[in-house]
């Protein structure tokens, strides 16, 4: 018999990832856009989950604009807050546990070492708070969840740093790049192999008493600067084009909307313990990004 799972998102970069992954043949992923599946509407979503007939949902829709949060706050609430509700209490009608997708940004980022699980949150702005609320919502109307809370998500879809800092650095000679912010980057493809290693344990071995709040990023600790350094040393072994100048500045040189976390680095020990999940390399993860990105649009700046 074959398992059904419903991906809630599919055109976001985890949720782009998870209708691609190659599955054992008996687990079926079907995946919903937000045009397919609004989860700001309480009575479609519903109506969704109730005719998928699946046996698992991975919610990855998100309002994840960082900084236009900060001016379109009841935007972000109403999609990260009152949508994660909408499924959340649409699976727990149906019977169908949920695993639902977070972020480093419901930290204020001052430890010096990883986040855990157990930690207090505090976030910094409206999209770390909304997406706060959205865990807390999901908590009151579900029990059956998982939440899978991951940083710096990068891929070769969508918006995110890996792909501004191809186009900035095709675009001149020189960039600057914040090096007071730390994180693990994370691919998008990577997230998604950890999300259906879980949901194959919940629907085939019944790990069906690990519910709650998980961790995971990539395995390398790393500055934005350090990111972009690594991104173009991969790069030049890759296709050997010129790379641009580097110049690390801090934060208050590059100011935004939005406060950043000065340490985003998560705890990953927790998701090892329970679902024998360990983090990834970052090299060959980033490696696979950039080889895709390469292919499809990133001009060689040699030819310029």
């Amino acid at each position: 018999m074959t398992e059904k799972i419903l991906v809630l998102g599919c055109s976001g970069q985890v949720g782009n990832q998870l209708v691609k992954i190659v599955c054992p043949e008996e687990l079926a992923i079907t995946g919903l856009s937000h045009a397919e599946a609004d989860i700001t509407r309480k009575n479609d979503i519903s109506n969704v989950i109730q005719e998928s007939k699946c046996s698992l949902v991975i919610n990855a829709a998100a309002y994840t604009e960082v900084d236009t949060a900060e001016n379109k706050k009841d935007k972000a609430y109403e999609i990260n807050e009152k949508g994660t509700f909408n499924v959340g209490e649409a699976c727990h009608k149906a019977g169908i546990p949920l695993i639902h997708i977070s972020t480093d940004y419901v930290f204020d980022g001052t430890k010096n070492i990883g986040f855990t699980e157990d930690d207090l949150v505090n976030p910094l702005g409206v999209y770390g708070a909304s997406k706060n609320a959205g865990e807390f919502a999901l908590r009151k109307v579900l029990n059956e969840h998982i939440i899978l809370r991951t940083s710096w998500v990068y891929s070769a879809t969508g918006k995110n740093f890996v792909k501004t800092i191809l186009r900035l650095g095709n675009e001149h000679g020189e960039i600057s790049v914040v090096d007071d912010q730390i994180g693990c980057p994370t691919s998008a493809h990577e997230i998604a192999q950890v999300i259906i290693e879980m949901a194959k344990q919940i629907i085939f071995y019944k790990k069906q008493d690990k519910w709650g709040t998980y961790h995971y990023c990539g395995d390398t600790e790393m500055t934005w600067y350090a990111f972009a350094r690594q991104m173009y040393k991969v790069i030049s072994k890759l296709n050997g084009c010129s790379v641009p100048k580097i110049i690390p500045i801090t934060t208050d040189k590059y100011p935004t909307e939005a406060r950043r976390p000065r340490n985003s680095v998560l705890n990953c020990l927790r998701i090892d313990q329970v679902y024998g999940i360990q983090q990834q390399p970052f090299v060959s993860n980033l490696s696979q990004v950039l080889k895709e990105l390469l292919a499809i649009d990133v001009p060689d700046r040699r030819q310029n």
